[in-house]
């Protein structure tokens, strides 16, 4: 048995996108943007704005090809049936050995960083960063729709935070003025910290993951007008919840505040309104925010070989497609999802440890070059989709592409892009050699 059935309905479906892209990021983030925007909050809000904007516009574009192409694993299919089966091998091979691995091993750092605060153990960061990575890759091989339930269950948990910050910080904020003053007053700390594209660049992050919904579109239920309702339903929700919480910090923190604190940003803001307790309650909250982006991001990395695999490409094609009969799940496509995905955990592990002379910032460049290829799929989508109406077919692909470019832009400007470059051309080039002979 290699095929993968029809589980997922609607709302799994739309919760991968929601529970994916709505976790970590959101409050990892919060604190970089400001950075990146020199301590302005205007600033910070805008590129907030146009971070959401660039993907509701790359969803709606996506979902117009989710209602014509239906394969085995989304943006793979799509560049595919642009151009041929072997760039689909290359967009695949990218996307399982750097995509995918790499927002699985900064997922579960994150995850494992609000955990030990909670706990009091830091110094246990990275073996909890491991324990985290095998206990998720053991649940998305070994019961899949397990996972598909925690990602439902978890989506509706972490919104509990995102909407008690917004509201209760937007309301005391305007009540108190505090609101005007972080709109007012700039974090003094903060001269430059790279402007509105790095800002953008950094939000990008924190908007990531809802491609990785078109991972599953094989083994969603009437997928051609399900996944794309999802996209686009998804998408918009994720965009408004962001822009409220974010405006609930500043109402309860000054942006000099919000720098200091950092990630732990949230957990001070309800600290104020309900102590300590309070803020522990949050604590966990975030916790699971963040571990169901991680299960989300997971759930597609273990399809990520099997996707090369079930279309006859690359090496050891039949270890790699192979479907566990009893779980349904693709058991070996994970292990080695896994492997690589420890691998990028060590790489993280490394800018700490100061190994590169600079930081790598393995969570954000990644999603630069997936940008990259979309710009591709506008193209197709722009010379082939003759029977869309002018928006669907000219106008949201070229805002959409110009949102890319930006974004591109933006981590241009990133420590160490040309080393990431240059590391992304080596694995390019296994990929290469490794198949040369497999693919057509």
């Amino acid at each position: 048995m290699n095929e993968l059935a029809k589980k997922y309905g609607f709302w799994t479906t739309t919760a991968m996108v929601i529970g994916i892209v709505i976790g970590s990021g959101v409050f990892f983030k919060a604190d970089d943007v400001l950075i990146a925007s020199g301590g302005s909050l205007p600033i910070a809000i805008i590129a907030w704005i146009i971070g959401g904007l660039i993907m509701v516009v790359t969803a709606y574009v996506f979902s117009k090809i989710a209602t014509k192409v239906e394969k085995i694993n989304g943006i793979v299919d799509y560049f595919e049936a642009a151009y041929g089966e072997k760039a689909g091998y290359y967009i695949a091979w990218f996307m399982s050995n750097m995509y995918y691995p790499t927002l699985a091993a900064v997922l579960a750092w994150v995850s494992a960083s609000y955990t030990c605060t909670l706990f009091n153990i830091e110094s246990a960061i990275w073996i909890v960063s491991f324990s985290y990575l095998v206990f998720f890759y053991l649940l998305n091989v070994l019961s899949p729709v397990i996972a598909g339930k925690f990602q439902i269950s978890t989506t509706v948990i972490k919104l509990v935070p995102l909407a008690a910050i917004g509201i209760v910080g937007l309301i005391y904020g305007l009540i108190s003025g505090q609101s005007i003053e972080s709109f007012k007053e700039s974090a003094i700390s903060v001269s430059s910290g790279g402007g509105l594209a790095v800002a953008t660049l950094s939000t990008a992050f924190a908007y990531e993951g809802w491609i990785i919904a078109t991972t599953i579109n094989s083994e969603i239920k009437n997928a051609k007008k399900t996944l794309p309702k999802a996209l686009v339903f998804g998408t918009i929700f994720i965009m408004f919840t962001y822009i409220i919480y974010y405006l609930g910090i500043s109402g309860v923190l000054t942006n000099q505040e919000v720098i200091k604190y950092g990630d732990n940003s949230p957990i001070i803001v309800i600290s104020k309104f309900l102590g300590d307790i309070g803020g522990t309650v949050l604590t966990v909250f975030v916790i699971i925010s963040c571990l169901g982006t991680l299960n989300g991001i997971i759930m597609g990395a273990t399809r990520g070989f099997y996707s090369i695999a079930a279309r006859d490409m690359g090496v050891k094609k039949d270890f790699l497609k192979k479907i566990n009969p009893k779980t349904n799940s693709c058991i070996n496509s994970g292990i080695v999802a896994f492997i690589i995905s420890l691998i990028w955990l060590t790489v993280w592990y490394g800018n700490f440890a100061g190994w590169f002379g600079g930081f790598m910032d393995i969570s954000e460049l990644p999603i630069a070059y997936l940008y990259l290829i979309y710009i591709s799929i506008y193209i197709w989508v722009m010379r082939t989709f003759k029977d869309l109406n002018k928006f669907a077919r000219y106008i949201a692909p070229l805002l959409a592409t110009a949102g890319s470019l930006y974004i591109i832009w933006g981590a241009m400007q990133k420590d160490m892009f040309i080393v990431f470059s240059i590391i992304l051309a080596l694995i390019i080039a296994v990929g290469y050699f490794l198949s040369r002979e497999k693919v057509a």
